[in-house]
């Protein structure tokens, strides 16, 4: 019999016996969080969510897991048919739910999705050969170009900045369409002169690219961008720290969607509420269980996010005077 069958039968037989039923506790709550592969960020920062709302688990009686899945859209799926309590899903697939676009057309917009708070930024990178003479965006125009595998968010974003360019890819003097496994090493072996990945830091393949070969990544920035920006606000200002790959010293500003935790409207207050809670008093202590979560800040915690604000989390938020 489990600890909740213990608990029921104890308080099922105090009350037969006519004693007080005040021994009995409330039942645990069970909560899991959807993340992605193994071997990428949102399953440890999932894993950190869940370590720090387990440490605190005498105070609200919650235990939280973490699941192992496809990541943003499967989430996303997962938690609007209650299959999930919590997801992490990117900024922008974040958004195609909310409003029903992309992926989510067939099923229609996702009204009762809830943000909980940002994680990592990431990042628009642009990784460049030294020897290409590309210093920002606007320089690739004649250049080898990466454009990613199709179907994937490396292309889909970097086309609609393209969009925003009214650039096509005849603009490049090569278009490749290149999975990220291969493009550290076609940079490399002077294949390509360019290639973007929207990953969070630090990364294999860009560390690949800057051990292998003289390369470094580029600042996306400008007019244009912050025109991008604005009309498409999931894609906030990102940073890449400088010092992460050999080559790139210092800080570079670019943008790029944001990991973000969500839930259905049906999650309780009160199960919100402590997960916020768990994450933003333990700050500190869950940027040091991954590199991806170091920059992280309460008030860049807000940012990206298309979906309302869960009760439970903007209890916390107002408490703690980052919202009013």
């Amino acid at each position: 019999m489990n600890n909740i069958g213990r608990i029921f039968c104890f308080c099922i037989s105090a009350l037969m016996l006519g004693l007080s039923p005040s021994p009995c506790p409330a039942a645990e709550t069970f909560v899991t969080i959807g993340t992605g592969g193994i071997t990428g960020v949102y399953y440890p920062a999932g894993g950190a969510i869940c370590r720090l709302v387990n440490k605190a688990r005498k105070e609200h009686n919650i235990r939280c897991t973490v699941e192992s899945t496809g990541a943003s859209v499967f989430n996303v799926n997962a938690v609007r048919s209650g299959d999930l309590s919590m997801g992490i899903v990117q900024s922008d697939v974040q958004n195609y739910a909310v409003n029903g676009r992309g992926q989510f057309a067939n099923a229609g917009a996702d009204k009762s999705l809830r943000a909980l708070f940002s994680l990592q930024s990431e990042a628009f990178t642009l990784v460049v050969r030294d020897d290409a003479g590309i210093n920002s965006f606007d320089d690739l125009k004649g250049k080898r170009m990466n454009l990613g595998d199709p179907g994937s968010g490396n292309r889909s974003t970097l086309e609609l900045l393209m969009e925003e360019y009214q650039w096509t890819p005849a603009v490049f003097k090569l278009a490749t369409d290149l999975k990220p496994a291969e493009m550290a090493g076609a940079l490399c072996d002077n294949k390509i002169d360019a290639y973007v990945y929207v990953v969070g830091h630090p990364n294999g393949s860009i560390k690949e690219a800057a051990t292998t070969c003289s390369s470094h990544v580029a600042p996306v920035t400008g007019p244009k961008v912050e025109a991008f920006m604005k009309k498409y606000p999931f894609y906030p200002e990102a940073v890449i720290p400088g010092g992460m790959y050999k080559g790139t010293d210092k800080p570079v500003k670019t943008f790029g969607p944001r990991a973000t935790l969500v839930a259905n409207a049906s999650l309780p207050d009160n199960v919100a509420y402590a997960v916020v809670k768990a994450v933003f008093t333990n700050l500190e202590e869950f940027k040091k269980l991954h590199p991806a979560l170091a920059e992280l800040t309460p008030q860049n915690m807000l940012d990206g996010n298309s979906a309302p604000f869960h009760p439970g989390a903007l209890k916390y938020f107002k408490e703690a005077g980052l919202l009013k």
